[in-house]
């Protein structure tokens, strides 16, 4: 399939809503016009990719009636239609998926250009500057690999309890907490989310062999860094 392959359908489907349609005008690869209405560009690729992403926004200088167009059966757009969608429509372009290979209803205008606006959510901001306030020091370098783990500040609090009952052996979640001056002590313990503590009995808990081996790595891990 070529790129061409996707111009007449689009063509004969703005013509039916009573657009005049011409392809390569100044660069862009379809301009529809309709009266005195604002043109429409439709950018058209064999993928969603990052050149025809760029190509599009710098079409929006022209008309803020910017769309890219793609094969319906694009792999990206099938896989990844909420976070494309999402992506589009911060950036104010739109998306039309081109079918060729049937002759009726072989258009489908996914996505229309419109200004983005997105609503804040105040539980999501108070959660990232929480975890912010809350970590001790800058133990993660940007970029880091996430599946190699990051130093969140709950992991820094269950280190600080790890490293408690390293030392003091089996000892009293209350007690743990009060000698941390950390109340959280007592969920962190119970909770057990790395598996770093064993219950010896009735609120009475020390380090398991799983956090006998992990707590140097993670205690190597914040070496070297702020705080």
């Amino acid at each position: 399939m070529k790129e061409s392959d996707l111009y007449q359908p689009l063509k004969t489907y703005l013509e039916a809503q009573g657009y005049e349609v011409k392809g390569e005008v100044q660069n862009c690869d379809v301009l529809a016009v309709r009266g005195n209405e604002r043109p429409i560009v439709v950018e058209l690729k064999l993928t969603l990719n990052l050149q025809v992403i760029l190509q599009s926004v710098e079409r929006l200088a022209l008309t803020p009636n910017v769309y890219i167009g793609v094969p319906r059966k694009t792999r990206i757009v099938t896989k990844e239609r909420k976070r494309i969608n999402k992506m589009l429509r911060r950036l104010g372009v739109g998306l039309i998926l081109i079918d060729t290979e049937h002759n009726t209803n072989c258009v489908e205008v996914a996505l229309d250009p419109t200004p983005y606006k997105p609503r804040e959510s105040m539980v999501r901001k108070q959660r990232l500057l929480g975890e912010f306030a809350k970590r001790v020091g800058d133990p993660n370098a940007g970029g880091s690999e996430k599946r190699k783990g990051i130093m969140t500040a709950y992991r820094q609090r269950a280190i600080f309890v790890a490293e408690f009952l390293q030392t003091a052996g089996p000892t009293k979640a209350s007690d743990v907490a009060e000698a941390l001056d950390l109340s959280e002590a007592r969920t962190i313990l119970y909770r057990n989310h790395h598996g770093w503590y064993e219950r010896v009995e009735k609120g009475v808990y020390e380090l398991s062999p799983r956090g006998k081996t992990e707590l140097p790595q993670w205690q190597k891990h914040g070496e070297n860094k702020d705080g």
